[in-house]
């Protein structure tokens, strides 16, 4: 029986040292090889088959950093793992404990269009497989056509329209091979909810809602609110784009950094309806009196054309099967929820006939963050701010 492991890991800006990504950021030497260390023991401690990176400027950087990990988990291997003279060497908990490392592993690498000079750089994606890739890895970032949403008024008239023609941040499309079937993969990061503000003609050289010192509230709100339709924008590709793998019943896992809650409308777009217990009830959609409504047959076939393109939550998923009740992937400004997020389609709900595996087990590394809101908190500017979360799924037997 075949068993995998998937995580996402938002590293937090990876990129050599003396090179400024953002306005006056950059690394001294010192603190890179500080970040490259702290993130290859994460990468050690998580030992997963397949990782999502969100928030990489630098692929070289990332090749160096797994090969630190390992380093560090073939170490590990040597002090912890009996030899083949020991008679217990085949006890299941050590092979829990081996590193297996990512020599031959395969790493795509996304980078983002808008990266540009030194101080205005921007992240891209990258995903590591011990597995391999099925095919080649596909960047969705610049549409093919711009995506027009229309709006209307309450009124007669025009409502107007947004328009998006590139994502704020690639997303990243692997198929990996797993047992006998193929698993498609998508990871990505979407726009923050950091507000996004516009550079009026002839201003300085920033937007005037950016000068705290003359706090504009309602502007800011606006800034708000574009980054939500960003989001949102960007969650209805990322949904198109998965709807065209479970259209062809192929199994998918959706992963990364969605800088939103579970429930909020962006995360709800990506996952899907959730259907209601019964449709018979609800008047028809071309209803032409009161007790027009969608017969017990229609109600089921409603029922499971949600259910096949709905993604599942891994961390509800587990949560609502221990005595957890809480994980948390962030924490800023004395708030901790969980914005990274690993989805998965029903292939893998063992309660579905047809399922190919099941998650059995869930991870989360979080024991590094704080919003520095206490004297006591560790100074991690380094570290990455946000958790890393991972999941066990364990394959059906043939599949």
């Amino acid at each position: 029986m075949t068993q995998f492991t998937i995580a996402s890991f938002n590293v937090k800006n990876l990129i050599g040292p003396d090179q400024e990504y953002y306005k006056f950021q950059s690394y001294t030497p010192e603190e890179y090889a500080w970040k490259e260390d702290w993130l290859a023991d994460q990468i050690t401690a998580l030992n997963a088959d397949i990782i999502g990176f969100q928030e990489i400027f630098d692929e070289q950087s990332l090749r160096d950093t797994i090969a630190r990990a390992d380093t560090y988990g073939l170490s590990n291997n040597e002090a912890a793992l009996p030899g083949e003279d020991k008679r217990y060497r085949h006890r299941a908990i050590f092979d829990r404990l081996a590193y297996r490392d990512y020599g031959n592993a395969a790493l795509a690498f996304a980078p983002n269009v808008h990266d540009g000079q030194p101080g205005q750089r921007r992240p891209g994606l990258a995903v590591l497989s011990r597995l391999g890739f099925a095919d080649e890895p596909q960047i969705i970032q610049v549409l093919d056509q711009p995506l027009d949403i229309p709006f209307k008024t309450f009124g007669d008239g025009d409502g107007g329209y947004y328009r998006i023609q590139k994502l704020s941040r690639p997303i990243l499309k692997v198929r990996v091979p797993v047992g006998g079937t193929v698993v498609t993969v998508f990871n990505c990061h979407l726009k923050s909810k950091l507000g996004e503000f516009i550079k009026q003609e002839g201003a300085d050289e920033y937007p005037a809602e950016a000068d705290l010192t003359n706090y504009d509230p309602v502007s800011r709100a606006l800034g708000a609110a574009r980054s939500a339709m960003r989001r949102m924008a960007e969650a209805w590709v990322l949904r198109g784009a998965i709807i065209g793998e479970l259209k062809q019943n192929r199994p998918v896992m959706v992963l990364g950094d969605f800088n939103d809650s579970e429930n909020a409308v962006s995360s709800e777009i990506i996952s899907g309806e959730v259907p209601f217990r019964n449709y018979a009830w609800m008047l028809r959609h071309d209803a032409q009196h009161r007790g027009d409504r969608y017969s017990d047959e229609e109600s089921a076939q409603i029922t499971e054309d949600i259910e096949a393109v709905r993604l599942h939550s891994a961390e509800k998923l587990f949560v609502s099967k221990s005595l957890r009740d809480m994980i948390y992937t962030s924490a800023f400004g004395g708030v901790y929820e969980s914005i990274d997020r690993i989805l998965m389609s029903r292939h893998f709900l063992s309660d579905w006939q047809d399922h190919i595996g099941h998650m059995a087990y869930f991870s989360v590394l979080n024991d590094h963050l704080t919003d520095g809101s206490h004297p006591e908190a560790p100074y991690n500017k380094l570290a990455s701010d946000h958790g890393q979360i991972m999941a066990t799924i364990q394959m059906r037997e043939g599949s």
